[in-house]
């Protein structure tokens, strides 16, 4: 299946998409205009997914840590269990510039997530107390890692990406290295900004991808790798890209693509999904605004086995 028979936008006001595929199905979960609750769609077919029905597991509290602007869910099969992993705040008030969300994890250890009881495991702490956000996982070298966006007071800027083992799905096991922080001026458009990761493997090399800027047609995706034999927690081991790899197309009007996720098309090709809005004019605060539609398209690999994301194409 090419990109082309997938419709742009696949799924509407859907930003921070992640898609998972397990055994037959899709699984599609995402941050819902409201910031309110936590929703899966699951199906057979990429396509698919545009029309399944969105079960809520989970809602949010009317107080509490966990009680305002539920931000970018992601759902992963770790050791047996489904863990979601979301962001989350107090309330809505700015605090020192940023909001005030930290990470916090739902596990699920029934067979069927949609359907399954989802029992609330609290706050994944780091060792710095402050604005935290984005969380992925995925398995390397035989062990379970945890990588995510989070402001560190001494450094400049809104957030850097950080690496640790998990101990469980919820609990560090190692201090966190810092793979990555806003230094080029296109992470630095508006906010500075390194969020939003997403981790891929293609022959011996680990990518992670992640999204810089603000969240407007500055917010575009870079790039950092590594050798899959190489230590991930020693951060020299680590290559970045100086320039962002997939941008804000004007003539297909797509602006600010980002926060992505992958996943494979039935057929077995690399998926890149991400959000991004169809203009630029936005009226009052981007945080409300519900347009950042979730968009797929397939993308390659060059010779020297690097990705090759390519543009975001047009709505059709």
């Amino acid at each position: 299946m090419s990109n082309l028979s997938w419709p742009n936008p696949l799924i509407e006001q859907r930003a921070d998409p992640f898609i998972l595929r397990h055994h037959d199905n899709y699984y599609f979960i995402a941050s819902v205009p409201e910031y309110d609750r936590l929703e899966i769609r699951r199906a057979s077919t990429l396509i698919g997914l545009r029309d399944a029905p969105p079960v809520v597991v989970w809602r949010k509290p009317a107080s509490g840590p966990m009680s305002e602007l539920i931000w970018a869910p992601e759902l992963h099969l770790i050791d047996g269990s489904w863990i979601i992993y979301f962001a989350a705040a107090p309330s809505r008030a700015i605090k020192d510039g940023l909001f005030q969300h930290r990470m916090f994890a739902l596990e699920c250890r029934d067979s069927d997530p949609l359907n399954g009881s989802w029992q609330e495991r609290g706050q994944i702490h780091t060792p710095i107390d402050s604005f935290a956000l984005d969380a992925t996982a995925f398995q390397h070298q035989g062990k379970n890692w945890y990588l995510w966006a989070q402001k560190d007071p001494q450094i400049p800027g809104n957030s850097n990406l950080y690496l640790a083992e998990l101990e469980n799905p919820w609990t560090l096991k190692s201090p966190p290295v810092m793979l990555s922080r806003p230094q080029y001026q296109w992470e630095c458009a508006g906010f500075s900004v390194n969020e939003g990761p997403a981790v891929i493997r293609h022959g011996n090399t680990l990518f992670v991808s992640y999204s810089a800027s603000a969240t407007d047609e500055n917010y575009c995706m870079g790039l950092l790798w590594i050798d899959a034999d190489a230590d991930p927690m020693r951060a020299a081991n680590w290559s970045k890209s100086a320039r962002p790899v997939f941008t804000t197309h004007w003539l297909n009007q797509q602006y600010g693509p980002g926060h992505n996720s992958f996943t494979r098309a039935e057929n077995g090709e690399d998926v890149l999904v991400y959000h991004a809005r169809s203009y630029t004019e936005i009226e009052g605060d981007p945080l409300w605004d519900p347009n950042r539609h979730t968009r797929i398209k397939t993308f390659s690999w060059d010779a020297d086995g690097m990705p090759n994301f390519g543009v975001p194409p047009a709505e059709q």
